[in-house]
């Protein structure tokens, strides 16, 4: 890396240091020389695709949108050099202050609308039942099986069954944007013009609702319902004002970006749990209970997931919800 790096950057002599964590096998490096910057991405082909990640940044670029630029490429062995966003998250930024929370939500809402103005069909990979179904199951497969060491029974099995068909029939059933996927706090930076944009390589064409339940129901803060209903509010009536096909009933969009929301809670919790046992990344299964919290308070507003709440119960050894039993 540090020899494709001088022919990416001919005649700088940079100082590496690591940039940030990730999921996944890439790795992100921040190249310095006096008060220039760069970010070097190291994605071993193996394990990762960075044409992906050079495609998305294109489109994120036409909409306008602060993503990084990507000045240098070895897609063969997996390098990168990128323009550097700055170290701030949006994370970061509210650990430390809550009232900047209005602001910096604030211009992620207007990002995320200009993001899905600028969708078109085909040009990325569709959210399919497939896929959704295939997110889905990393819940019984990872966090039930493999964390809490459970086998459910068949009753068990077909509840979840059917609270899955359920889920994924309300999400095919939202209008397709182009979905950034993983829209939260920790991958967007606090930059000019704000926000800068990460972590997008994984973005798909899906429903309307995704990238907005990911940026107030996050893995690594939480919001009041207050808060969350106010953001969501003024999402909504920007979104409708830019013509962008939301349902014109608020508390019919409401449903849907709870259910969304759900269906990313759900898989969340399996990934989490993949990354510990498969991957031996140990600090996620910390936040599985702000996740739980997530479900359990989605699942008791509605009457068709009530058999999801019942079966958290008998896996946490509670009392099941009355009239709910398997």
């Amino acid at each position: 890396m540090r020899g494709w790096l001088g022919g990416a950057l001919p005649g700088h002599h940079c100082e590496l240091t690591p940039a940030s964590a990730d999921a996944s096998f890439r790795r992100y490096f921040r190249a310095t020389e006096g008060t220039e910057s760069w970010i070097v991405m190291d994605a071993p082909p193996e394990h990762e695709n960075c044409r992906p990640f050079v495609h998305v940044a294109g489109l994120l670029a036409d909409a306008h949108l602060n993503a990084p630029r990507v000045l240098a490429q070895d897609l063969d062995r997996g390098f990168l050099l990128l323009t550097d966003l700055g170290n701030t998250t949006y994370l970061a930024a509210l650990e430390k202050d809550r009232s900047l929370a209005p602001d910096l939500f604030a211009d992620a809402t207007t990002a995320l609308i200009r993001w899905q103005l600028a969708s078109r069909e085909g040009v990325l990979p569709p959210y399919d039942e497939a896929l959704l179904r295939r997110e889905l199951n990393l819940f019984p497969d990872w966090y039930i099986a493999r964390h809490l060491g459970v086998e459910l029974t068949e009753p068990q099995r077909t509840a979840l069954e059917r609270t899955f068909a359920a889920i994924v029939a309300n999400n095919l059933a939202q209008p397709r944007v182009y979905v950034h996927r993983d829209y939260m706090p920790r991958n967007l930076m606090v930059a000019e013009p704000n926000p800068g944009i990460l972590d997008f390589q994984d973005a798909v064409h899906g429903p309307i609702t995704y990238d907005l339940a990911s940026l107030y129901r996050d893995a690594f803060i939480s919001w009041d319902e207050r808060e969350v209903l106010d953001g969501t509010i003024r999402y909504w009536e920007q979104a409708r004002d830019a013509g962008l096909p939301v349902d014109r009933d608020f508390g019919a969009f409401y449903r849907d970006v709870e259910w969304m929301g759900l269906q990313r809670h759900l898989k969340v919790l399996g990934i989490f749990a993949r990354l510990n046992y498969r991957d031996g990344k140990r600090g996620y299964l910390e936040d599985t209970p702000r996740f739980i919290g997530y479900v359990r308070a989605t699942a008791g507003r509605y009457g068709e997931l009530r058999p999801l709440l019942a079966l958290l119960d008998e896996l946490e050894q509670r009392s099941p919800q009355v009239g709910y039993t398997f």
